[in-house]
């Protein structure tokens, strides 16, 4: 329950924040009584595209604690704790970062990293992990986390997601003036609602495709984090036994602003489209090709 009043108020506080920004910027004045204002649509588009998602990347970290439910864990004095943070520490070092935020949260096997910059990262593993997984297993899996950070892979999703989010706002208005106009022949000067009808329904069949589109980058990502945790470790095997060992168990669920950076994800059928995370099987034999270990 507190994950979605969270998100709702999160949501809302969003859509008020960028309403505000292009009302005082007059960049939702793009209607005019001589047609469609490009350049007023592009810079609307510009700013819910990226407005929403640098929002969501400034948040992420604070997010991530709130709605996991994170207990950090880097000056505590426990052995395990110990161990953790000092494996993060030493691969952060080698990856040339500076030391993350270490935590622990309750749940199934999976752990992810979050953070608007590469220097101020958060790292998290489950209890499930922990205790499911060998200690140089675990270390595999922190590496990846760790390689998702030192890649920059939080802005670089955030950069994609904008540019999808604007092309989605500003072809769909297009297309629903089009529709509005030369269509159904809407001769008064305001939008008739055929533009707003085709606007709503553009902007659901485009922001699928943006989805989809959003989640092969992401699953590149992951391509790319497992062979950086192979080179942080030195060797490939303990990642592929990380790997292995998630393929047999179930991941649970993760915050939606958290899945991309996590470590497990379970697609299948169509769904595999939309996944931030590529088959495990896929995986271990994209990592047994490379020269990483």
């Amino acid at each position: 329950m507190k994950r979605i009043a969270l998100f709702l108020l999160t949501n809302l506080g969003v859509m008020l924040v960028l309403g505000l920004a292009v009302h005082l910027l007059g960049l939702n004045r793009f209607l005019t009584a001589n047609g469609l204002n490009l350049t007023s649509l592009l810079g609307f588009a510009l700013v819910m595209g990226f407005g929403g998602a640098f929002i969501s990347l400034l948040i992420s970290k604070p997010m991530a604690k709130w709605t996991a439910g994170v207990k950090l864990i880097n000056d505590s004095g426990d052995t395990t704790h110990m161990w953790l943070v000092t494996t993060v520490e030493r691969f952060s070092a080698k990856a040339g970062i500076k030391m993350p935020e270490v935590g622990i949260y309750e749940g199934p096997p999976n752990a992810f990293a979050t953070g608007a910059f590469k220097n101020s990262a958060l790292v998290a593993v489950s209890t499930g992990l922990l205790e499911s997984m060998t200690r140089e297993e675990v270390e595999a899996v922190l590496g990846h986390e760790i390689a998702h950070v030192a890649n920059g892979d939080m802005v670089t999703m955030a950069l994609i997601q904008g540019v999808m989010n604007t092309f989605v706002v500003f072809i769909s208005r297009v297309i629903g003036y089009l529709v509005d106009k030369f269509v159904l022949r809407n001769q008064n000067d305001g939008p008739g609602m055929g533009y707003f009808i085709t606007t709503i329904v553009m902007d659901i069949v485009l922001g699928v495709v943006a989805a989809m589109i959003v989640a092969w980058f992401s699953r590149q990502r992951e391509f790319r984090a497992d062979a950086g945790a192979a080179q942080l470790m030195g060797r490939k095997q303990p990642m592929m036994n990380a790997l292995a060992r998630l393929g047999g168990l179930d991941p649970g669920e993760m915050p939606k602003s958290m899945q991309a950076m996590g470590i497990s994800a379970r697609p299948s059928g169509l769904m595999a489209l939309f996944s931030s995370h590529p088959p495990m099987e896929q995986r271990i034999a994209r990592l047994q090709q490379t020269n990483a270990g």
